[in-house]
């Protein structure tokens, strides 16, 4: 599941997951990541000149926020999925072998997850693979506290899973680098190279 909303203030309002990155929108590049994924589910708007079949849908109400997005990206997930990876549309560094070591992470740990740690200890909570129905449960837990999603954080989410913290030991950039500003766009072209 690829969350592919956000107004990308810090970028002029730019549409990010269509801003290309060695020749291929971030979108497409992430979804590459998660090629073997079935269904693959985009929330947010998709390009009609996306080169791969995604199953799509919104948040609702559009604009209600990251965890809003999961709940409606994991409707379209079939209950028998077990794993579900939650990825930012904005990863274009992001690649297969990533994934499946989250993936690997998810299925050895007794942990309902696993995300990616950066250098300062950071968790990259949208950049991570998670057991289906603990995910499920977790949106629910938010629920039930807030009485709704709408502007719930992705931080309030995670209080309701336990989670396996993975570091990145391999040489290159790390697969969790988004891209936020136009200077991070920059530096991922390079990487890319």
């Amino acid at each position: 599941m690829v969350l592919a909303g956000g107004a990308a203030r810090r970028m002029g309002g730019a549409d990010k997951p269509t801003l290309t990155v060695a020749g291929q929108s971030m979108l497409t590049r992430v979804l590459a990541a998660v090629h073997d994924a079935d269904p693959r589910v985009v929330v947010g708007r998709v390009p009609p000149d996306l080169p791969v079949q995604v199953h799509s849908t919104r948040e609702d109400p559009p604009g209600s926020g990251p965890v809003a997005a999961t709940a409606a990206g994991l409707a379209l997930v079939p209950d028998d999925v077990s794993y579900t990876a939650l990825l930012a549309a904005d990863l274009p560094l992001l690649t297969g072998e990533a994934i499946d070591v989250l993936r690997l992470t998810a299925e050895s740990a007794p942990m309902q997850g696993a995300v990616y740690r950066d250098a300062e200890g950071r968790r990259q909570m949208l950049c991570g693979v998670w057991r289906t129905a603990a995910l499920r449960q977790a949106l629910a837990g938010v629920l039930e506290e807030r009485g709704s999603l709408d502007g719930a954080s992705v931080r309030e989410l995670m209080n309701h899973l336990r989670v396996a913290e993975v570091s990145w030991r391999r040489p290159g950039p790390p697969p969790w680098f988004d891209c936020d500003t136009d200077d991070d766009l920059r530096t991922a072209e390079e990487w890319a190279r």
